[in-house]
Order: structure tokens, then C-alpha cells, then sequence
């Protein structure tokens, strides 16, 4: 398997549809580009990695706290693991490119100790920590409002790496 390194922070995307504003229907959304400048494609994998160095390593599943399934998805601690390779679906996969601002699903490309479905998903909210924890066993198909909680979308940012 061919996976790409993929840097991008952990904030790109907003996992609730409809917190990002939606694209003109006259401009097409511009292309998500690895760390060689190469456009994301459909059916490939790709490690999503922090941008700048010393942040930890790339995203995994793994379970927290006292619950097994479904799987978290957590960040690696050490800066040498990619962690596990990811394929990012978009909904209109016309010409089988990854575009920002638009709807997508994003699974491990990796079999679940959980026997169950490795697409991500916004599991639970903490109050306290006003965030949302994202989990494994979503659901994949069109992420629009009825399914909220298992759609994705990548935005793009601006990252100083110095």
C-alpha cells in the first residue's frame, strides 16, 4: 500500500457539517495537497501527521478510559510513528480528488479489534473541555445535516513551520 505522508494540523477540519460556510456553486473548491505540493486523491492512503515537528506522531484507534468500543481516535505520542493510514471519501467523488470545503468521510485503512466500522465520527461532548471527541464506527455515505455526528470537512489554513 502506497500512502503519502499527509501534514496537516489536527484543527483542519471541522467534523460537524454545516460549522464550515459552503462553497459558491460556480468556483470549485480548491484541491488538499500533501507536503510535496501533490493533490489528495479517492482510494489512497495517507498518514495525517502535525505540522510542525515535535508534536507527536500521527493518529491511531485506541481505547480510553474504562470503555473498549468503540475506538478513539487518538494521536501517537512519539514524533516517529505515523500512526495508521487514513482514506478520506469525499461525497461527490467526481474525479476522485480531495477538496476543502466540502463533505467527505475519513476511515482508518486498518481492521478494528471492535469488528465494526473504522469510519470516524463526533462521539461524545465534554462540558468542561468544551471539545468534541471524535470515534470509530460511523457510519459512511452523504454527511450532510442527518448525519452530523459521522460527515467531515477539511479547511484550509495558514501554518508558519518556523
Amino acid at each position: 500500500m502506497r500512502a503519502a505522508i499527509l501534514a496537516l494540523s489536527f484543527l483542519l477540519f471541522a467534523l460537524a457539517a454545516g460549522l464550515v460556510p459552503k462553497v459558491a456553486a460556480t468556483a470549485a473548491p480548491e484541491p488538499v495537497l500533501d507536503v510535496t505540493g501533490k493533490i489528495l486523491r479517492t482510494g489512497t492512503s495517507y498518514y495525517i501527521l502535525p505540522v510542525v515537528r515535535g508534536r507527536g506522531g500521527g493518529l491511531k484507534m485506541a481505547s480510553t478510559g474504562r470503555r473498549t468500543c468503540p475506538l478513539a481516535v487518538v494521536q501517537e505520542r512519539y514524533e516517529a510513528s505515523n500512526g495508521l493510514p487514513l482514506k478520506l471519501t469525499p461525497v461527490n467523488t467526481k474525479k476522485g480528488v480531495v477538496r476543502v470545503h466540502t463533505d467527505l468521510n475519513i476511515r482508518f485503512s486498518a481492521a478494528s479489534i471492535c469488528h465494526q466500522s473504522t469510519a470516524w465520527k463526533l462521539d461524545n461532548y465534554d462540558e468542561w473541555t468544551k471539545q468534541w471527541f471524535v470515534t470509530t464506527n460511523g457510519v459512511e455515505g452523504n454527511p450532510g445535516r442527518k448525519q452530523r455526528t459521522t460527515g467531515s470537512r477539511l479547511r484550509s489554513s495558514k501554518t508558519s513551520t518556523s
